[in-house]
């Protein structure tokens, strides 16, 4: 192998583990902002769990890895001299994206910030031709389409079976809070489910890049690669991503135990299923359909339907921002050649550490995560004190009919007693003369 493209298959394969440490802090938010804003879960300890649980979680499956690998591009039409260019320009997009929605706090798709810098960076560097776009409809769009929309669905049911099973109307404790220590368990199968799908990704990058150069024949990770990928996610995760865990945590410091564990319940269920059947779905669009799913489960509760069309927005432009990046990226190699990485990895570099430099500004970390939030990311909002249900409204009336009837007897009873007493004493004085 020529040193020139080692040296684009090392450059490539850090910056890929380096893209896994931005979704590893980019998606925390997902399993943690609910427990956190809830109180089952401190800070400092919700992190470690979710980082814990992602390494775990990324050597249970490898079938978002076999997508990744030997689906969304046609590599074996692309010449091994080429393709790891084109991979290096797609993931400068990713990550691009990756920092900018970090540092403003929101809530956006690293999965579709790889994917669509990947497309982006082989339409411009290769040809429209290269990618498998049914491969990109039947696993990628429709998944996002699909999968929030399940989420919500399933949180909309379990909230409301939650609240239904729970609810008492002889005034002693329904026994909700016990909800945060359930938490506890759903919040930990998030940040588990979150390792079998997100982490794949960037392991599916590798190994496409190995089967190109001619390192690998067969489309399943190393043990080395999956081995790297998962301590370097959960290392990301341990960091925390805060700016995203405050825009969430806002949304969700109001919504109840009850409903963050329907909430994480979905989450969990609807990753998992879709990493079993290969599908590189957003956890991010699947944790805020489930919240929303929830908070239209809760009877009381309100969704921000602008604020979520915001981020809705955000979903939408992430495939062609990060894509409009990574061709870009791809441009340079094409007019520069092997220049023109040396110049798109500098400018990486440069973009990088210019957003890290601006948001030491308002550094935001676990002390102060929860004390400032941006207004922006508030998703769902509960009233405080929410109107009485159908079954309430009519006890109210039956006790409020028995109260009625319960002053009349006494007022009756009172007259009665009265014109008794007055009888007793008999006629007035001088009445009878």
């Amino acid at each position: 192998m020529e040193t020139a493209t080692l040296i684009i298959v090392v450059l490539t394969i850090a910056l890929a583990l380096f893209f896994d440490f931005t979704n590893g802090f980019h998606d925390t938010a997902n399993a943690m902002a609910t427990p956190i804003a809830t109180g089952a879960l401190k800070p400092k300890v919700a992190v470690l769990l979710a980082a814990v649980l992602n390494l775990v979680g990324a050597f249970l499956s490898t079938e978002v890895a076999k997508t990744i690998s030997g689906g969304i591009i046609h590599e074996e039409d692309i010449s091994s001299s080429i393709l790891p260019a084109v991979i290096f320009a797609g993931l400068i997009g990713a990550i691009t994206w990756n920092m900018i929605t970090w540092l403003l706090g929101l809530p956006s798709s690293s999965s579709h910030a790889l994917f669509g810098g990947l497309i982006g960076a082989t339409i411009v560097g290769v040809g429209a031709t290269a990618v498998n776009f049914s491969v990109v409809v039947s696993k990628v769009v429709l998944p996002a389409v699909i999968a929030p929309l399940t989420a919500g669905i399933i949180a909309f049911t379990a909230t409301k079976l939650a609240y239904a099973i729970t609810r008492r109307y002889d005034s002693k404790p329904d026994g909700r809070d016990g909800f945060r220590v359930g938490q506890i368990f759903t919040s930990s199968l998030v940040a588990l489910a979150h390792g079998t799908n997100d982490a794949q990704k960037t392991m599916g990058v590798i190994t496409l890049l190995l089967i190109t150069v001619g390192w690998q024949t067969s489309d399943e990770p190393e043990l080395w690669v999956i081995v790297a990928c998962a301590v370097t996610i959960a290392l990301g995760t341990y960091m925390g991503g805060w700016r995203i865990i405050r825009t969430l945590g806002k949304g969700l410091t109001d919504v109840k135990p009850a409903q963050g564990f329907s909430a994480e319940s979905s989450t969990a269920a609807t990753i998992l299923a879709s990493s079993a059947l290969g599908f590189a779905l957003s956890t991010t669009q699947v944790a805020s359909g489930s919240v929303i799913g929830s908070g239209l489960g809760r009877r009381g509760s309100k969704v921000r339907w602008r604020t979520a069309g915001r981020i809705m927005i955000g979903w939408i432009l992430t495939l062609p921002a990060a894509g409009g990046v990574g061709a870009l990226a791809a441009l340079l190699v094409v007019w520069f050649g092997v220049w023109g990485i040396a110049v798109d990895a500098v400018l990486a570099v440069a973009i990088i550490a210019g957003l890290f430099l601006r948001s030491r500004r308002d550094e935001v970390n676990a002390g102060n995560a929860m004390s400032e939030v941006a207004h922006s990311g508030k998703a769902v909002k509960v009233r405080r004190n929410p109107p009485p249900t159908r079954r309430q409204r009519a006890i109210a009336r039956e006790e409020a009919r028995q109260r009625a009837a319960q002053a009349a007897e006494a007022k009756k009873a009172a007259k009665a007693a009265k014109a008794a007493e007055r009888s007793s004493r008999g006629p007035r004085n001088g009445a009878g003369a």
